[in-house]
């Protein structure tokens, strides 16, 4: 009933996180994406196509009379990945078809197959790259209904259970328990370090209106670009045991080995000021040095705590995979319903039209003599006969299939 469904895609399960982006479509003026997918289409006799690149999954949802085979698969390959090896690319492919592809469909929506369990990105993600397909004229109507069941799917998994509520990145964690120790968007926060980690740092500063930040790097360029997303200040680490103004909460990860705050850095830091201080220690080892965390009276939030609470939240997370499975289910037997239900309302779009037809012929070819030779009264009667055997003879074929064919 619903074997066309296809999905070919590669994820943390099949391939590592760093080779995932090799399977992105590039972007360029000379073969936009658009046009690619659509030769891909013609090439291989797809009807519709939604193409979904994130970070940790490239997913190609697709309808498709055929089998994916190795023939298939060798096209596809050949079509998107001329550079691959086909055997390696191949090897890399996780394959769904029919209710399999709708399952998995809702798995990815619903955040229960995404690498962290829960996150509500890829919903936002998958409505996007559909907008988009669809727009281009990639989609239609069976992955039209496809996504409309696969959204209402997602958010009553997000709705009902628990699977989103406990937050599991430690960056996330560690703006919670910055927000939670009583520091404002209007307090003042130094950024010790500008890699991938402070980075999210600041994006979460950002959405959260934070005004005054400051941001130490090794470089002063990247210390820039980091600050820039919060307006902020971008200073060299070398000027951290100058710097005057003060602060009232501190994020620090750098790549150091070394404790980068130590009790000389964060006296001068201090400026005698004797206010209840946050310190955020997210680097591996601790950049932060013990005898200053032993030595001063601050809140200090490090990695450590942050990566349990993590991993216990992500274990709470996981426990309602269970109770968003059973949605799931659910929902494909409902979509199945719908889907047949659909196909028959294409199948009968004509028939109206059909029957008027054959009525138009009875009356002005077939019976014609015998119809003009009736009175007006008689004339009369048999159209309003005719009108009611019409509307019936419309109902009827669609109600018994729907009976028959539907569970």
């Amino acid at each position: 009933m619903i074997e066309h469904y296809k999905i070919i895609t590669i994820t943390h399960k099949s391939a590592e996180i760093k080779d995932i982006g090799k399977f992105v479509i590039p972007e360029s003026q000379d073969k936009p994406v658009y046009s690619i997918l659509e030769a891909l289409k013609k090439e291989l006799s797809i009807s519709e196509l939604l193409y979904l690149p994130t970070c940790n999954r490239v997913m190609f949802f697709f309808c498709h009379e055929g089998k994916v085979d190795q023939k298939f698969l060798i096209q596809f390959t050949k079509n998107l990945y001329p550079e691959w090896d086909v055997t390696e690319a191949i090897s890399k492919y996780i394959i769904h078809e029919g209710d399999l592809a709708i399952q998995h469909l809702y798995q990815v929506a619903s955040s229960v197959d995404s690498l962290v369990v829960g996150e509500r990105e890829i919903i936002r993600q998958l409505r996007e790259a559909y907008t988009k397909c669809s727009k281009l004229g990639l989609t239609d109507d069976s992955i039209r209904i496809a996504m409309n069941t696969t959204v209402r799917t997602a958010k009553s998994i997000y709705a009902t259970t628990k699977i989103g509520q406990k937050q599991v990145s430690v960056v996330s964690l560690a703006i919670k328990k910055l927000l939670e120790s009583g520091i404002s968007n209007q307090q003042r926060v130094l950024i010790v370090g500008a890699g991938q980690t402070n980075l999210l740092v600041c994006k979460f500063l950002k959405k959260l209106n934070f005004s005054n930040v400051t941001v130490f790097n090794r470089t002063l360029e990247r210390a820039e670009e980091v600050a820039s997303l919060v307006k902020g200040k971008a200073l060299s680490i070398h000027e951290i045991n100058k710097y005057t103004l003060g602060f009232d909460a501190m994020v620090v990860c750098t790549a150091s080995t070394t404790p980068i705050i130590n009790s000389e850095v964060y006296q001068q830091l201090l400026q005698g000021e004797t206010g209840s201080k946050v310190v955020v220690d997210l680097a591996i080892p601790n950049n932060v040095d013990r005898q200053t965390v032993t030595s001063f009276n601050f809140n200090y939030i490090e990695i450590d705590g942050l990566k349990k609470l993590a991993k216990e939240n992500l274990a709470i997370r996981s426990k309602e995979v269970i109770r968003a499975t059973e949605i799931i289910e659910a929902s494909l037997l409902e979509f199945k319903s719908l889907y047949t239900e659909r196909q028959l309302e294409k199948a009968f779009h004509d028939m109206p039209v059909r029957i008027k037809e054959v009525k138009a012929k009875a009356i002005n070819e077939v019976f014609r003599k015998e119809v003009d030779d009736l009175d007006d009264e008689t004339k009369d009667l048999l159209e309003r006969m005719l009108t009611y055997m019409e509307k019936k003879c419309i109902g009827i074929p669609m109600k018994v299939a729907k009976d028959t064919i539907l569970p």
